[in-house]
């Protein structure tokens, strides 16, 4: 068996260091990124470049303009989890990804979950990973399975791996809010920004938080 992938890459943290964790254990063929309609994609799309350039892997643009209504964060408190929750969106990108993973016979399927989030968000648990990988044997011919490296991390653990793996957090783009009315990478208010901003002051280099947000 190959140890061929394909990546989820949105730019956040989680991505970015799952993808850090998979280059020296797989080979990545090729990593996808979503426009479903989100707020902050041309940032996360610029993020992803960056990152996929960092790491010398090809990068794939899927649009799926349909979601855009399962989205609408519109005079939405960001910060609250019914706000930001995408009807699906984790399930979809899995099945996308596998479709990849079939065609051209890579067996494995790169995915940021973590444990902090998998608590609040379904799809990022892992009773979602070890569902999906039971659906990937019956929807595939190839059967590839999911990697989840961060899976068992909380997000100050995924910080403090970047801290010590040198992971390019210059490149990072975790903020479910657009940057472009502030001039600011990360708007500081969403769910998303406030638990970076958490597992960045607890640490071992809290200082970050000034180059990040």
């Amino acid at each position: 068996m190959n140890n061929d992938a394909v990546m989820l890459l949105s730019g956040g943290l989680d991505s970015l260091v799952s993808l850090d964790i998979a280059i020296k254990k797989l080979n990545i063929k090729l990593a996808l990124i979503f426009d479903y309609g989100q707020y902050a994609y041309f940032e996360e799309k610029q993020a992803a470049m960056n990152i996929a350039k960092h790491y010398n892997i090809n990068l794939k643009f899927i649009n799926l303009s349909f979601m855009k209504e399962l989205c609408d964060f519109q005079n939405k408190n960001l910060d609250e989890f019914e706000s930001v929750w995408i009807p699906n969106r984790n399930g979809l990108f899995l099945n996308i990804a596998a479709s990849y993973c079939d065609k051209y016979n890579y067996n494995c399927i790169i995915f940021g979950a973590n444990k902090e989030e998998g608590i609040q968000f379904p799809d990022n648990s892992e009773k979602f990973v070890k569902k999906c990988n039971e659906v990937l044997e019956l929807s595939t011919l190839c059967k590839p399975k999911i990697f989840a490296p961060c899976l068992q991390f909380d997000k100050i653990q995924i910080v403090n791996y970047a801290i010590d793996n040198n992971v390019p957090l210059k490149f990072l783009k975790s903020c479910y809010d657009t940057s472009k009315n502030t001039g600011k990478k990360h708007c500081g208010k969403c769910m998303s920004c406030k638990l970076l901003k958490n597992a960045i002051k607890k640490s071992k280099k809290p200082e970050l938080i000034g180059e990040i947000f």
